[in-house]
């Protein structure tokens, strides 16, 4: 049963958010996993000004072996 958790700054509509949830489950349903039935997105919104501390750093940085995706780790740094 695959649970997604996404983080994105504050401000999207909630329809976008509905959109980028359906997406998300149809990857999913074309997956070899339990079925689209047994997926669910959560969409948590982060305010610009907690990003690199609450998601970057915490959930990015210091979980690297878990992050995955097509493009890898983030082209941002708190150094760039």
């Amino acid at each position: 049963m695959p649970d997604v958790s996404v983080k994105m700054q504050a401000g999207r509509s909630d329809a976008d958010k509905r959109a980028l949830a359906d997406k998300i489950t149809d990857a999913i349903r074309d997956t070899p996993v339990d079925g689209p039935g047994l997926v669910s997105v959560a969409i948590e919104n982060v305010p610009p000004s907690q990003w690199m501390s609450s998601v970057y750093g915490s959930d990015l940085q210091n979980n690297e072996d878990e992050v995955f995706g097509r493009f890898g780790r983030p082209s941002y740094s708190p150094l760039a």
